[in-house]
C-alpha cells in the first residue's frame, strides 16, 4: 500500500536514537521506540494522510492491523490516531473481533487506554445491545488488558454511563492486586463522578475498594 510505505519510510527518517532510549525506558523498556515525540509523529501522519486519503478511508482496518504488526511504538501509535479518525460511526457489528484482537496486541496503558475509551467504547454505544456479551467475555477473560477495558470502556460516555454495570464490575474486581486494574476502578469511578457524584461517593463508602482505587475515585470530589 502507498500509504504504508510513505508512512513508514517517513517516520523512519525522522528516527531520532537519542529520545528513543528515554522513550522505551519511559514504557518500562516493552518496545522499542524510533524515537518521535508525539506532535512531530502526528505531523508526519497528517501530512501522509493527506496525500493517500482514499486509501486510508477504504483500509483503515487492514492498514491498523499491519502497523500494530511492526515492532516500534509509534507505528502503533499511528495505527490507533487512524482508527480513532476513520471507525467511530462506521463500526460493523463483526468488528469486535478486531478490536479485541487490537487489544491484546502489544498491550500496555498507552495502547489498550485510548482503544477501549474510544473503539471499544464506540462500538458499544453504536451496538448496545452487544454490551453484556462483550464486557462479559472481557471482564471474565484471562487477558488483564481485557479486564481494564472492560472497566474503562464508559470513560467518554458521562452522563450515559450505566452507573449499574460499572459498580458491579468495579465490585467484581475489587479483590485484584494488579495496579492496572485498582487504577481502572478509581479512574472510571473518578470519571463517572464528574455527572454523578452523589452515587459514586455513596458506593465508594460501602464497596471495599483498594486503597488506590478508592483515593483515585475521590480525587476530585
Amino acid at each position: 500500500m502507498g500509504f504504508i510505505i510513505s508512512l513508514t519510510q517517513k517516520l523512519q527518517e525522522n528516527a531520532n536514537e537519542a529520545y528513543a532510549v528515554p522513550m522505551a525506558k519511559y514504557m518500562k523498556d516493552k518496545f522499542p521506540f524510533l524515537g518521535i515525540k508525539t506532535d512531530p509523529r502526528r505531523t508526519i501522519l497528517k501530512e501522509v494522510n493527506a496525500l493517500h486519503k482514499d486509501e486510508v478511508k477504504n483500509n483503515y482496518r487492514e492498514i491498523a492491523t499491519y502497523l500494530f504488526s511492526l515492532p516500534q511504538r509509534e507505528y502503533h501509535y499511528c495505527a490507533i490516531d487512524i482508527l480513532q479518525k476513520e471507525w467511530p460511526k462506521h463500526f460493523t457489528i463483526e468488528d469486535i473481533t478486531l478490536i479485541e484482537k487490537l487489544l491484546i496486541t502489544s498491550s500496555w496503558w498507552d495502547s489498550v487506554d485510548p482503544m477501549a475509551k474510544y473503539l471499544l467504547g464506540g462500538y458499544l454505544k453504536q451496538y448496545p445491545e452487544a454490551t453484556d456479551a462483550v464486557i462479559k467475555k472481557f471482564a471474565q477473560s484471562q487477558d488483564m488488558w481485557l479486564n481494564r477495558s472492560s472497566i474503562i470502556f464508559q470513560l467518554g460516555y458521562k452522563k450515559e454511563t450505566d452507573l449499574a454495570l460499572l459498580f458491579s464490575l468495579c465490585e467484581n474486581f475489587s479483590t485484584s492486586r494488579e495496579f492496572f486494574i485498582q487504577k481502572a476502578i478509581g479512574w472510571a469511578l473518578r470519571e463517572a463522578a464528574k455527572t454523578s457524584p452523589k452515587p459514586i461517593i455513596e458506593f465508594v463508602a460501602t464497596a471495599n475498594l483498594k486503597p488506590l482505587s478508592t483515593r483515585e475515585a475521590l480525587k476530585n470530589i
